[in-house]
Parts: C-alpha cells; structure tokens; sequence
C-alpha cells in the first residue's frame, strides 16, 4: 500500500471514532428520526408484544426493553417503526411476495 492510500485509510479510521463519539463530521448528513413510541404503536395494531416483534423482526426482549425505555431503537428500526405507525398495512408487505396483493391482507393481524 502507498502512502497516498495509507493516509486515506488512516484518516477514514479517525473519522469513524470522531462517528462514533458522536462528533459532527463535515459533509456527512445523517437523518435522525425521532424516538417512536413503540408501546402505543404496537397497541394501536392490537398485537401481542411476541407477535409485534415477530413481524418486526426483533425479540420480544428486545420489544420489551423499546416498550419500558430501557434501550433506544437503532436507527433502521426507529426508521421502521416510523412506517409501521403511517401505515400498520406495511407489515404485510414484508411477508409477501413481489406482485402479490396486499390490499386487504389482515392473514398478519387478529
């Protein structure tokens, strides 16, 4: 490796702490959605916690500690949350095929 491509490396490096210690970095826009309230979404659907967090993807632990503001959502999933709360019907588009109707598909739902 040249020196031109070590420094690049080396300077994508700090900039990954100065990330991670939450500093602003120039040039870099990160969109932060703002914390969702998972309990009152989750209840609005009318699903179980196991069940809610089988759709979403994530243990029911992991929906119970969202749910008591034990932990934070991670950015993908408050970013999920989010559509989820627009629109509960986006839950079935992640259990169907391509093409495949979801209009009216409540098979997810009780």
């Amino acid at each position: 490796m040249d020196d031109k491509h070590f420094d690049e490396l080396l300077e994508s490096v700090r900039d990954m702490g100065r990330h991670m210690r939450g500093e602003a970095l120039a040039g870099a826009k990160l969109r932060e959605f703002p914390e969702p309230d998972v309990k009152a979404i989750r209840e609005r659907i009318g699903l179980s916690q196991t069940r809610f967090a089988y759709l979403i993807g994530v243990k029911p632990k992991t929906l119970q500690n969202w749910e008591q503001h034990r932990v934070r959502p991670s950015g993908p999933a408050r970013a999920l949350l989010k559509i989820v709360e627009a629109n509960p019907n986006a839950l079935s588009a992640l259990y169907t095929q391509p093409g495949q109707a979801t209009k009216g598909d409540t098979h997810l739902f009780p």
